[in-house]
């Protein structure tokens, strides 16, 4: 089909930056995890997985390469990520690798069988970087389930080119390669649509802005820096001033009208700032899903669901109960077929004690086969393989469902008091 794939060696040492002389097209590749973005990287670039670290990072970063009608092209498949609030560290490296890597545009991969979830992280890339290609992917799998995406009502809405496929049968490469190229082709960067934050917000924003783009000289976007400085994100200071040079926290202009800034805020009655931001991005993605799924696919009662699954009042108590009766059914569920499979072990064992007493075996030897390895072999699987058997599939479903991402959420803001993210409460 006139695509050429060739597999680059690990970039570790370069920080995965790729070499100006390469004059090769750098695109970063972002995703929600489990929405087949390595699929796709795997399919453009025939790698299987060379990989380095962001500078000061140990977070695995794939890099490959690719040629498409006479140009080549540099694939940099960032780690999944929900967001790019740089909560986590899969998430500082995708922001920083778009705000710092070099790329000359985007490719957001997204799940067609759950839109909405995934429109979060192309809202905020879109923030980042307008030259992006929204890749809309598992359409067989969309189809099935008798989800039909309108990809042109997606693309206008977004004002950036939208492009099925479906990565793990190659169908839709050249379609995405083809719009990747438009992009970046034509002269002046598309104008994507903007999440709307709250009248308060957008005017503190609009008030740093003439500081900010007289200091980063178009680098990074203004109102996405005011943004995540109002907002206090600590990551963004130090990463600011190891890659420009200009360090904010020592800027005392800046700093005295960001501290005006958010005492306007204070002011205006808002608060809790983050999750007004984050309830603003759920609601454009929400408005961004309405214009791209047929109207009967997403029902008011699953919009009635999310809101009762999400909302302060009704949110944890609903996820406590969930929780709770996941625990409960891998528990109970598995007492029945521990107790079968232990019975059919044990009984092996009994077998396998008669055979060695038939050769007339030491009873070092059985000591050490029967009574060591196979008993504790067979304890450890009529044990744990049962729970582990109800208890995977179970979260599986809950992620595939969209809910995991939805008790992150809900948790973030309790977790960040002590240091650490909502996506930690699902270890916790």
């Amino acid at each position: 089909m006139g695509l050429t794939r060739a597999a680059t060696g690990s970039a570790a040492a370069a920080g995965l930056r790729p070499q100006a002389a390469d004059q090769q097209r750098v695109i970063a590749l972002a995703g929600n995890p489990n929405v087949g973005k390595s699929t796709l990287f795997n399919s453009l670039t025939g790698l299987r997985q060379h990989t380095g670290n962001w500078p000061g990072k140990t977070v695995a970063v794939a890099q490959g390469s690719c040629r498409w009608k006479g140009k080549d092209y540099t694939l940099v498949d960032l780690p999944g990520t929900y967001s790019l609030l740089a909560h986590s560290a899969e998430e500082e490296v995708a922001r920083d690798f778009l705000c710092f890597g070099g790329a000359r545009g985007a490719v957001v991969v997204c799940d067609a069988t759950c839109l909405e979830r995934n429109l979060n992280l192309v809202l905020q890339t879109l923030e980042l970087e307008p030259r992006t290609v929204v890749c809309v992917n598992l359409l067989d799998e969309a189809a099935r389930k008798h989800i039909k995406v309108d990809l042109a009502a997606l693309s206008v809405y977004l004002g950036v080119p939208v492009v099925g496929c479906s990565a793990g049968r190659e169908e839709g490469l050249e379609e995405l390669l083809d719009a990747l190229d438009r992009l970046l082709e034509e002269e002046s960067s598309p104008s994507p649509r903007l999440v709307r934050y709250p009248p308060a917000v957008e005017f503190a924003a609009a008030a740093l802005r003439p500081l900010l783009e007289s200091r980063l000289h178009g680098r990074l976007p203004a109102r996405w820096t005011a943004l995540r400085l109002l907002e206090g994100d600590p990551t963004l200071p130090s990463v600011l001033a190891r890659q420009t040079g200009w360090d904010p926290e020592t800027d005392r202009e800046l700093q005295g009208a960001l501290a005006r800034a958010r005492e306007q805020l204070a002011h205006s009655a808002l608060e809790d700032l983050s999750g007004q931001l984050a309830a603003s991005l759920v609601q454009a993605a929400h408005q961004a899903a309405e214009a791209a799924l047929p109207q009967g696919t997403a029902t008011a009662g699953g919009e009635r669901l999310d809101r009762l699954l999400t909302a302060r009042t009704t949110g944890i108590p609903a996820m406590l109960l969930l929780l709770a009766a996941v625990l409960w059914l891998t528990i109970e569920g598995a007492n029945y077929p521990s107790q079968l499979l232990s019975a059919g072990l044990f009984w092996v064992q009994d077998r396998l004690t008669d055979l060695l007493a038939w050769l007339h075996a030491p009873a070092w030897l059985h000591g050490a086969l029967v009574l060591g390895v196979y008993r504790v072999l067979a304890w450890v699987v009529s044990v744990m393989l049962p729970p582990m058997a109800i208890f995977f599939p179970l979260f599986t479903l809950l992620e595939d469902f969209g809910y995991l991402p939805r008790v992150a959420f809900l948790l973030d803001h309790g977790f960040q008091k002590a240091k650490a993210c909502g996506k930690q409460a699902l270890t916790m």
